[in-house]
């Protein structure tokens, strides 16, 4: 069975998502909802290097809500409910990064009944969260019993990460420390880590109402710094820590987070890396204890500037292979702890199951 897909925005993530739709053997591009309106009209396949692929991208919420279809790939930068709802209630199944990974009822509420009137079902997932955050820790911890302590965390050097604007103006790099810490970044972040931590605590079974904390931690450059967002004075923020904590009795059961760096030199505090450089870590304390070190999903160092960022292949990857499980499931709004296990498939090469 091939599943008609849109992709909706073409950014960094929905350019990556493009090409996992092309290569899936399952799925079928038929329609792109592009922001900018020089992306009008053109072929989807120049977005992405490729040959024409037959589908014409346009700006126009109502085409792609008319467009027959089985599936959205959502990856604007910001989520708006009220879209999400349109598209759902259009009969369209919606698989994003940008949110309802495991909503609480009031993040559910706006979307919980288009879900219902169309007949469909939305579903978040990603890297982080989505992934190393909630999703992979809970896979790893059925090799355990008694747990007491479960850690999902990024190490990045951001200097790799191919959205200027975004870690300029969102993230506030390059900001005085004061503006940094009233800058947007972690009410964004605080909006799907949050649920990260719950679903981790309410499918291990943690009890006793644990109290989340947010920890936003900020080191400036010491001398001048030269990044893709321009140079880094000294005095300036070049080096941010988010991580949330869920405390019960005192005592540390889930701690996730991730290290933003723009290099290794010159900051104060005199944050690095550590000796294993770039990484995503999994921790699980328990009988026996786990501790999985993830490599790959940074690029190596040399990088061309230009080159696929291996980070947001992965999150797009993930949203992708995801989708024939979110239009095989139950209208709703549908967790990664409710789906089946999520696989990848093989490259075109060695399938015969096109179309």
């Amino acid at each position: 069975m091939s599943y008609r897909v849109v992709q909706w925005a073409t950014g960094s993530v929905g350019r990556a998502a493009l090409e996992c739709i092309i290569d899936h053997p399952e799925l079928e591009l038929v329609g792109c909802w592009v922001h900018s309106p020089d992306k009008r009209g053109r072929d989807v396949g120049e977005f992405i290097g490729r040959a024409p692929l037959g589908v014409t991208a346009t700006d126009s919420r109502e085409e792609i809500l008319a467009l027959p279809a089985d599936a959205v790939v959502y990856a604007p930068l910001l989520p708006r409910p009220k879209e999400v709802a349109a598209l759902l209630r259009s009969g369209k199944n919606v698989v994003t990064p940008v949110g309802w990974f495991y909503p609480t009822d009031e993040q559910a509420e706006p979307v919980q009944q288009a879900c219902s009137e169309g007949g469909t079902t939305l579903h978040g997932t990603g890297i982080d969260p989505g992934g190393v955050t909630e999703v992979f820790p809970l896979l790893l911890s059925a090799m355990s019993a008694a747990i007491t302590f479960v850690r999902g965390e990024e190490f990045s050097d951001i200097r790799t990460y191919g959205a200027p604007d975004v870690v300029r103006h969102i993230m506030r790099f390059g900001a005085t420390p004061a503006e940094a810490a009233a800058g947007p970044m972690t009410q964004l972040l605080d909006a799907g880590f949050r649920q990260s931590v719950r679903m981790i605590l309410d499918t291990l079974g943690f009890t006793g109402s644990p109290e989340i904390r947010t920890i936003h931690q900020l080191a400036v450059a010491t001398a001048p710094i030269e990044s893709p967002i321009g140079t880094i004075e000294p005095g300036q923020v070049a080096g941010q820590r988010f991580h949330w904590e869920a405390v019960t009795n005192e005592e540390t059961v889930v701690r996730i987070g991730v290290n933003w760096l723009m290099g290794q030199q010159h900051l104060d505090p005199p944050w690095t890396l550590g000796a294993g450089g770039e990484r995503f870590e999994i921790e699980i304390d328990g009988d026996p204890g786990t501790f999985v070190t993830i490599r790959g999903w940074q690029p190596e160092p040399g990088d061309p500037p230009e080159a696929k960022n291996p980070g947001i292949a992965a999150t797009a990857a993930h949203c992708v292979n995801s989708i024939p499980y979110v239009c095989a499931a139950e209208p709703g709004i549908r967790t990664s702890v409710e789906l089946p296990m999520v696989t990848g498939r093989a490259h075109p090469r060695f399938s015969t199951n096109r179309g």
